[in-house]
């Protein structure tokens, strides 16, 4: 009821000429529960995932003020009170919450930011935070596997994956005949400066010797190291045929066969070719698999009168002995109660000495111990035949007694490793061990 009046009699009577007061006060009340736009509400949102040179921020709009809003984002400054008359990033989203990643940031340094949001009345600056950027790092660095290995030289490198948002004021690699390789303490070279991949040459090696090496890159932090990579440099024979050589535990193998034509001493090695000729030796000969000159890569049978001379392998080097392919075969866990043993013995070890190809459908091995066994077959000591290619491969030892000296074979149906004795006047491949 309005001054004694009710609603409903109000409005069927009600005309601007019989209550013109009324309808002004009327008209008063009403808008006086209008509400009046202001400036919206924001507030600023906990910076995260802070980096180097990035962050993660944003804000929430609270109230709107009544209006639309126009504008919203995030300003930043090193600062206080950032605002939008320096750094600032709009939210590409009408939505009340946004999120914004700043980039572009100096590392280690403490910044100031601010949502803000803008209608038609103006903006409003949120609360202020602060984070502090992450400082440089030494960054990441990673080696190149070495490759055009010589006897004294080999190539390698490194490439820098990140730079730790500093410049890069040397890089280079270093290596030793001992893990872990440093500054400080070994050989390196120095390739320049900035993040471009470099290609190193490391010089001044010792033949048939195993190297560790790292790629290393130097910024204000400090020095980052790359992985460690080894490999092995190649040896020669009296002929310059070059070997690569393979460290496995504590022996240096050649990971070839022998192919030398020529004794170290630079004296001759007779070449037999006639079976018939090969089977009544009890002096020194060589031969190629099939008398086939081009399978030289494979490596030369020689009979183990040849061996017995002890002239065979390049100076620092020797056949090894039985021992030696003993101590092999304990480091690829042949257990010690077989490893005198004649025969067959053990589960993969052979598999580990086969080259991943190079051997029938099925038959390859994993090579783990990188000294690359391939089926080149063996000259039968009976009537001089070339037997065994593609499927089984032999290795002169020790001698044994009278006509007979050890060996070791790899087949490829089989995983383990074969030992036994055979005649002196069969013809085998050689692989030379280092002399310690």
């Amino acid at each position: 009821m309005i001054n004694g009046i009710t609603q409903d009699s109000f409005y069927r009577n009600l005309n601007f000429l019989k209550y013109p007061v009324l309808f002004f006060i009327l008209l008063l009340v009403i808008q006086s529960c209008k509400k009046h736009p202001v400036l919206p509400r924001v507030t600023t949102n906990p910076p995260s995932e802070v980096t180097r040179t990035s962050v993660m921020a944003g804000g929430t709009i609270t109230d709107d003020g009544g209006l639309p809003v126009l504008d919203r984002g995030i300003c930043w400054d090193t600062t206080e009170n950032p605002d939008l008359s320096k750094n600032f990033i709009q939210a590409d989203t009408e939505d009340e919450s946004f999120s914004i990643k700043i980039t572009g940031l100096k590392p280690n340094t403490v910044y100031f930011i601010r949502a803000y949001a803008t209608n038609e009345l103006g903006t409003t600056y949120a609360n202020e935070l602060t984070f502090t950027t992450l400082p440089v790092s030494t960054g990441t660095i990673v080696t190149i596997h070495p490759s055009s290995i010589s006897l004294r030289t080999a190539l390698t490198g490194g490439k820098i994956i990140d730079d730790g948002d500093a410049v890069i004021i040397q890089k280079g690699v270093c290596w030793s005949t001992s893990p872990n390789p440093d500054l400080e303490h070994d050989t390196f070279t120095e390739d320049g400066t900035g993040t471009e991949e470099f290609t190193s040459t490391i010089t001044g090696l010792t033949p048939g010797t195993q190297y560790f090496v790292r790629a290393y890159s130097i910024n204000s932090a400090g020095i980052s190291y790359g992985s460690e990579l080894s490999f092995n440099t190649k040896i020669s024979d009296i002929q310059n045929n070059l070997y690569s050589t393979v460290t496995i535990g504590s022996q240096v193998w050649m990971a070839e066969n022998l192919r030398t034509t020529r004794y170290n001493d630079n004296s001759l090695i007779p070449n037999v070719k006639e079976s018939s000729n090969w089977i009544n030796l009890s002096t020194p000969a060589y031969c190629w698999f099939g008398n086939d000159a081009n399978k030289a890569d494979w490596g030369a049978l020689y009979n183990w009168f040849t061996v017995q001379t002890g002239r065979l392998c390049p100076t620092g080097w020797h056949v090894p002995t039985d021992d030696d392919f003993k101590t092999l075969e304990l480091y690829l866990n042949l257990s010690p109660e077989q490893v005198g043993s004649w025969y067959w013995r053990g589960t993969d070890q052979g598999s580990r000495l086969k080259s991943t190809s190079g051997w029938d459908e099925g038959e390859n091995g994993t090579n783990s111990s990188g000294f690359s066994a391939l089926p080149y077959g063996y000259r039968f000591a009976g009537n001089g035949d070339f037997n065994g290619l593609g499927i089984l491969t032999y290795w002169w030892s020790s001698d044994y007694y009278d006509e007979y000296a050890i060996y070791r074979r790899i087949d490829g149906n089989e995983s383990g490793i074969y030992r036994y004795a055979t005649s002196k006047k069969g013809g085998k491949y050689v692989r030379c061990i280092k002399t310690k």
